[in-house]
């Protein structure tokens, strides 16, 4: 097995941190192997429950099997959109609604993508056991220069998804992180202000620097 190189991940945690965001247009262009290596590395290093590892990563990069995932995810995108909105097609989202707009851009695009990682756990495991990996995991990309975005699939295609990917019915599908090179120039994050999302002592009860 070939050595990965930690060194590569050279960028300040702080700074990967406060610098990651969600990148949904992503280039086609190969991602190296040797750097999907290194970032499976650093994800699997995450805390787990017990240390017991039930997380799996499966890494799609194979063009004909991304493709013809991205018509499965673009039905599983739109079953959600129809389940919890009432959308049906691009025309029903609200023209000021830019998040659900580039995501549904992104359901179109999905299939063009050079990398997707998915995350399973085996053996009973919960999210708790691999949503920490997928950060280490996302964090990694993005410090190598790599954009990610974490996402889900719908009930509807989970059969037609297991069959193309041969993933057994005991392991638990959890997310699904397509990694690219990003097409755009990067912008910070908008997020709420911390004084307005957390508590001191008890619920509602106000943080120092409110």
């Amino acid at each position: 097995m070939s050595a990965v190189d930690a060194k590569k991940l050279s960028m300040p945690v702080g700074e990967a941190m406060f610098s990651q965001r969600s990148v949904r247009r992503l280039k086609s262009d190969p991602v190296p192997i040797d750097l999907i290596h290194l970032i499976l590395e650093a994800a699997v290093k995450a805390p787990n429950g017990g240390n017991r590892q039930p997380g799996r990563f499966l890494v799609v990069t194979d063009r004909a099997r991304i493709e013809e995932f991205g018509k499965i995810y673009h039905e599983a995108w739109w079953a959600k959109r129809k389940e919890e909105k009432g959308w049906t097609k691009k025309s029903d989202i609200p023209a000021d609604d830019k998040s659900y707009t580039s995501a549904a851009i992104f359901a179109d695009e999905i299939g063009e993508v050079p990398a997707i990682v998915f995350a399973f756990t085996v053996a009973g495991g919960g999210a708790n056991s691999i949503l920490p990996a997928c950060q280490n995991l996302m964090l990694a990309a993005h410090a190598l220069g790599l954009g990610s975005v974490p996402t889900t699939l719908h009930p509807t295609v989970m059969d037609r998804f297991r069959d193309l990917f041969d993933v057994p019915k005991d392991a638990a599908f959890h997310f699904c992180i397509p990694l690219g090179y990003p097409r755009v120039e990067l912008k910070p994050s908008v997020r709420r202000l911390t004084a307005e999302t957390c508590f001191l002592d008890r619920w509602d009860g106000k943080v120092p620097w409110a």
